[in-house]
């Protein structure tokens, strides 16, 4: 089992799934209806039930917001085209508050009853079931987490590069940019656990590749005041800084530094930002120096595939905002959607034949700028990242500064689950 958490998350394992190593199956599990399609846990005759495990009240509230919303403006636009496979689609959400009981008890509550998650947001809640997700369920589950140790799993599929592969091409920006160069020192302010210690790996392959020193400095999710962290890379004269840890986290982080006249670049993983910020005392310094690295464009792009999907999304939710958990929603829904229809195709929507279906798909997401392939478990669906900056004047708040690129240090990196 891949397994690195916190202990919270090792008690909440232990809590939640004792006495659950025998799976409860479906009466229908591998039945056929009446075209033939083989069906299992999640679907019958009507419907396909599919689940979302998601931050509504936690550190990642505003982005289980709109990722949620974003898939269910999905299933209402499949439904109205006339569902998948003769079937309507139902989302089953539960919101964990990124809490790991919660989590991981939501987890195994909606297991049983659905044919596969379209979200689950939270690396480290994701790791803790995995071996599980592999070993007995085997439903596909798409992770809104990038952590290096969810690649290899042939049912939790992440969509995007991993937060390694990410904080290299953010690296390797900066040094294009010629904002850092061979020697020196840079920063990097990280949640313990799973995402930020797998973007930790990423910063020190960089530097290793480019001559540089990285300046660490661990952080736990309910830490909110960056000062401290900030006096300390400031003593130590690092010439840029890196975050992989939450929006909250981000916004002080870029605020101390600029009240304090420490001005470096900083450069920050796609879990890193809300456009939210933007209306609080660090937006100004936001919109300075701060960069966002994302495996999609940003919602407020110009480009077909964002244009068209925020002029959805703001018709049904006219008094929300837009960021890029939009798209990153509304992709894994539309991913998940894409493997469905495949499936119907091969009269499996059991969960074996999605999986299979969803092995065949590649080439999916061009329109949001950045094409991905699932063919390969072993590997993310891509290495690519659009570099953005925080921008006040644009639907979203972010506009694009590199288009999608990957550097030479991460297309070589290898992995480490």
């Amino acid at each position: 089992m891949k397994l690195r958490v916190v202990g919270a998350v090792v008690a909440a394992l232990t809590l939640t799934l004792a006495g659950c190593s025998e799976k409860a199956k479906s009466s229908d599990d591998g039945a056929a209806d009446k075209n033939g399609v083989k069906t299992g846990e999640g679907v019958t005759e009507s419907k396909i039930t599919l689940g979302a495990l998601t931050d509504m009240t936690g550190v990642y509230a505003s982005l289980g917001k709109s990722v949620t919303q974003a898939q269910q403006l999905w299933v209402e636009e499949t439904n109205k085209a006339g569902g998948i496979c003769d079937r309507q689609i139902e989302l089953t959400v539960r919101d964990h508050g990124y809490d790991p009981q919660k989590a991981i008890g939501a987890y195994t509550e909606l297991e049983p009853d659905v044919l596969g998650f379209t979200q689950f947001i939270g690396s480290p809640f994701v790791s803790a079931v995995e071996s599980r997700i592999d070993g007995q369920d085997k439903g596909i589950v798409l992770p809104q987490a990038w952590s290096a140790n969810l690649v290899g799993s042939k049912y939790v599929r992440v969509i995007g590069a991993t937060y390694d592969v990410e904080t290299i091409n953010l690296v390797d920006f900066l040094l294009d940019e010629k904002r850092i160069a061979k020697g020196d020192k840079i920063g990097h302010v990280y949640f313990e656990g799973d995402y930020g210690e797998n973007a930790l790996a990423g910063s020190k392959h960089a530097a290793q590749e480019a001559g540089l020193t990285v300046v660490e400095q661990k952080i736990k999710p309910t830490d909110n005041d960056m000062t401290a962290q900030v006096s300390a890379l400031k003593q130590a004269g690092v010439k840029a800084v890196i975050v992989s840890a939450g929006p909250r986290q981000a916004a002080s982080l870029v605020g101390v530094a600029a009240a304090t006249g420490f001005n470096v670049p900083v450069v920050g993983n796609n879990s890193a930002y809300a456009p939210q910020l933007l209306a609080t005392q660090a937006g100004a310094a936001l919109q300075k120096d701060y960069y966002i690295g994302s495996s999609t464009l940003p919602i407020g792009d110009a480009a077909a595939g964002p244009a068209k999907l925020s002029k959805a999304y703001g018709a049904k939710y006219p008094k929300e905002g837009l960021d890029n958990g939009v798209i990153a929603g509304y992709n894994a829904a539309t991913v998940f959607g894409e493997a469905l229809k495949k499936a119907c195709e091969s009269k499996d929507l059991t969960r074996e034949g999605v999986d299979k279906a969803l092995l065949t798909i590649k080439g999916f997401g061009a329109d949001f700028g950045i094409s991905h392939d699932f063919t390969d478990p072993s590997a993310p669906s891509t290495r690519e990242t659009v570099v953005m900056k925080p921008d006040a004047k644009t639907p979203g708040g972010l506009k694009v500064v590199r288009p999608a690129e990957v550097a030479p240090a991460a297309e070589s990196f290898t992995l480490k689950p």
